[in-house]
Parts: structure tokens; C-alpha cells; sequence
């Protein structure tokens, strides 16, 4: 009998992991074939787009090259990251400050304050994008500064609910033991708990970090062709009658993509691990 269960296990977790390999390639498969595609030229990109490159259609890294000069991709990529990192950051840490307070407050201004958060995670941008342009034209968001806040606002409900969620698993004690030994409110905050929170935070950071750089609609709404980032820049990537060159184009995506898939892997152990665990001990 433990035979024939041992076998059938064997069988599920053999489907199971067939199943999800061939997910993967489905995946995979459109980032190598802009990837191969990047370094064909661009009457083969588009004749040919599935075959390796050739002899005849092999250009090297003349797309990357001249690609990044046509878009100002890496004036973009300046402003991307400036956006991308200090606005990841503000949502990070006012996210995780504000969901500290609704968890550990009993009032119930705080859990009604929760379900406003969770239900911003729901109203979509489109619905509110008009208002909110003219309101940010009045207020001077409308620039690289002010839209950081303005992504603290949309980011906020999905992260809030997030942490929300974690820090109900911290136990109680950890912060009461910080306040007996002397700390106030705030340096319970970030010693004791923002610490434990790394897990959490880095997958929020995560979440927002891959929203705001492959953002293109809010970045065009307020900042314009001014302040290009790299979904802008590439966007302006034409030639003569409105012909969009695809060995640019496969280029530009390539570099674009290279950084947060970077950020990702590095930060990927973070979210595996749950540093909480045994957090009280004796």
C-alpha cells in the first residue's frame, strides 16, 4: 500500500513539475526572442523574427548602441531610476508606519481607515487619471519630485494591506518589551520592528519597484516628454511616416528589463525567508 502511494506521489510531483516547466518556457520564451531579436537588423526583425541570427542578419550590438543614442535612453534611465527608488522608498516607509498604527490601534477610525486602504487597491487609474492630472497641475506635482508623492498615494492601499496582514503575525511582546526597556513609539518602530518587517517590505518594494518602472501612463499625464523615462523614451522611438525601428525597439526593451530583474534576484532571498520566526524567545 505505501508502495503504491509512494509511486503515485512520485508520478503527481513528476506531472506537476512537467506542468510547470513548460509554464515557464511559455514565459521565457517572448523575453529570448526579443532577446535574439536585438541583435538582428530591422528588416530581418520583422521578415524573420522567430529564426536565429544569421551571418547576413547578425549586427551586434549596433542596436544597443545606436538605439540607446536615438531614444536618450540613458538620460531616461536616469530619471527612471531617480523616480523608481525614492518613490519606492516614501511608499515603504509611510506604508509601513501607517499599517503599524491601524494593526496595534483599537479605534475604529483605524479599521475604517484599513478598508479605505483595501479598497483603493480595487478603483482602477483610468477612472480617476483626469482629476487627478488637474489636481496635481494645481498642487506643482507635475514634476519629478511631485510625482513621487503621487505614487505614494496609488501604492499605498495594495502596500498598507499587505503589511497590515504581516504585522498581525509579529507577537505583541516584542514591542512591549522594547517599551519596557525605554524605547518610545518611534524607536520601537524602526529598531525593533521595521527590522522584522524585511521580509514584507522587500516584496512590497518589489511590487512597486516593477509598477513605476514600467509605468507609462501616469509619467506621461504629469511629467511629459520633459522628463522622459524609459517607457516615454522608447514610445518616441519612430522614423520617416511614423516606422518604428525593431532592432531599436528589441534593444531598448532589453536594457530596460535588465535592472529589474536584477533587483529581483538579489532581493528574492529576502522574501523567502521569514526572519520572524523565533523572533520571542524564553
Amino acid at each position: 500500500m505505501n508502495i503504491k502511494m509512494s509511486s503515485r506521489a512520485k508520478i503527481a510531483s513528476a506531472l506537476i513539475y512537467i506542468i510547470l516547466t513548460v509554464a515557464a518556457l511559455f514565459f521565457i520564451l517572448p523575453i529570448l526572442l526579443v532577446l535574439l531579436n536585438s541583435f538582428k537588423s530591422k528588416l530581418f526583425v520583422v521578415n524573420t523574427p522567430f529564426k536565429l541570427p544569421t551571418a547576413e542578419s547578425f549586427v551586434g550590438l549596433t542596436n544597443y548602441t545606436q538605439g540607446s543614442a536615438a531614444t536618450g535612453f540613458f538620460a531616461a534611465a536616469g530619471w527612471s531610476f531617480f523616480i523608481t527608488i525614492f518613490a519606492v522608498a516614501i511608499i515603504v516607509l509611510f506604508s509601513s508606519m501607517t499599517a503599524w498604527y491601524i494593526t496595534r490601534s483599537s479605534r475604529k477610525f483605524c479599521k475604517g481607515l484599513y478598508f479605505a486602504f483595501a479598497f483603493a487597491m480595487i478603483v482602477p487609474f483610468q477612472m480617476v487619471m483626469f482629476p487627478l492630472t488637474k489636481i496635481a497641475n494645481v498642487l506643482h506635482l507635475d514634476n519629478p519630485v511631485g510625482i513621487l508623492f503621487v505614487y505614494l498615494g496609488f501604492g499605498a492601499g495594495q502596500s498598507v494591506f499587505l503589511l497590515s496582514g504581516f504585522l498581525k503575525s509579529i507577537p505583541l511582546a516584542v514591542e512591549e518589551a522594547a517599551i519596557i526597556d525605554g524605547c518610545t513609539p518611534v524607536q520601537t518602530f524602526f529598531k525593533v520592528v521595521f527590522p522584522m518587517l524585511a521580509p514584507i517590505t522587500i516584496t512590497v518594494a518589489i511590487i512597486n519597484a516593477m509598477w513605476i518602472w514600467n509605468d507609462f501612463l501616469l509619467p506621461n499625464l504629469l511629467i511629459g516628454s520633459e522628463y522622459r523615462t524609459i517607457p516615454i523614451a522608447v514610445q518616441y522611438l519612430r522614423g520617416g511616416y511614423g516606422s518604428i525601428d525593431m532592432g531599436y525597439m528589441m534593444a531598448n526593451i532589453i536594457m530596460a528589463v535588465i535592472p529589474i530583474i536584477v533587483f529581483y534576484f538579489s532581493a528574492q532571498k529576502y522574501i523567502i525567508n521569514g526572519i520572524t520566526a523565533g523572533s520571542v524567545k524564553g
